[in-house]
């Protein structure tokens, strides 16, 4: 026996749940970007640091200009090294990379924002990479 012609089939769920999804989506996006703008108005002080026995190291370091990451370098040279570094253009992401010569050593980083948690990391041997990051 046939459905009654009254009854109706079931409707599809899931354009429904894809708009959803995608609502999320860009309002998670909107809130980040938002989030951003904010981090970029205040100013914000990155002091870097390196320390070790290495001799003639190379180091590369993030700045900031105009909301962008920015990769510095400097290098050979001696330790220790310090460098800090005051911005409105802050956006997390940085880096610091130390790297010892052939003729190896030890080093150890520190990167520390405004009066935070510091990040390091250390590293030893031959052309070895002790790289912070997660500021």
């Amino acid at each position: 026996m046939p459905p009654p012609a009254h009854v109706r089939k079931g409707r599809r769920k899931w354009p429904w749940v894809l708009l959803a999804v995608v609502l999320l989506l860009a309002g998670g996006c909107a809130a980040l970007v938002i989030g951003l703008d904010k981090e970029t108005d205040k100013t914000v002080r990155v002091r870097y640091e390196v320390t070790g026995s290495a001799k003639g190291v190379a180091v590369a370091y993030t700045t900031w200009q105009g909301g962008a990451l920015v990769t510095q370098k400097e290098g050979p040279r001696d330790l220790p090294w310090r460098k800090e570094l005051v911005t409105k253009d802050f956006v997390k992401g940085g880096l610091l990379a130390v790297t010892t010569g052939k003729g190896g050593g030890t080093v150890a980083c520190s990167v520390t924002v405004n009066d935070g948690r510091p990040r390091t990391a250390t590293a030893s041997g031959p052309d070895a990479t002790a790289t912070c990051t997660g500021f």
